[in-house]
């Protein structure tokens, strides 16, 4: 196993890494809206946080030599299922034909009061 850690993602606000590699795989943690150079939640939108945190979960996938298309699963956390149609419009911009397969949940509340979450695992094989 080896811990990832790369600074173009938030800084974990807890005891946990960024992302794990096991083998052939990475499982990153789930991802909020923070923009790592300001370590601050972006504005209380969903567009804009959905975006966010994909960026994030892309920093970390590229810090790996990964990109979207090693992602086989995703889990989304939501605080309100009625967004989930714009939430799925700007997630399906980021995957074009690549299909990960997902799972979506709404949740109570989330870290810092955001609106989503997202938690990735990612193929690195062939």
């Amino acid at each position: 196993m080896e811990m990832i850690y790369t600074e173009t993602a938030p800084k974990a606000i807890g005891p946990y890494s960024q992302a794990m590699k096991v083998n052939d795989f990475l499982f990153l943690s789930g991802q909020i809206p923070v923009n790592p150079v300001t370590n601050e939640v972006v504005e209380h939108d969903i567009i804009q946080q959905t975006n966010q945190v994909m960026k994030n979960i892309k920093a970390i996938l590229e810090s790996e030599g990964l990109t979207l298309e090693n992602i086989i699963k995703t889990t989304i956390f939501i605080k309100d299922m009625s967004q989930f149609p714009i939430i799925n419009e700007e997630y399906s911009k980021y995957f074009n034909e690549h299909k990960p397969a997902r799972s979506t949940v709404e949740v109570s509340a989330l870290p810092k009061n955001v609106l989503i979450e997202i938690e990735a695992i990612a193929y690195m094989g062939q």
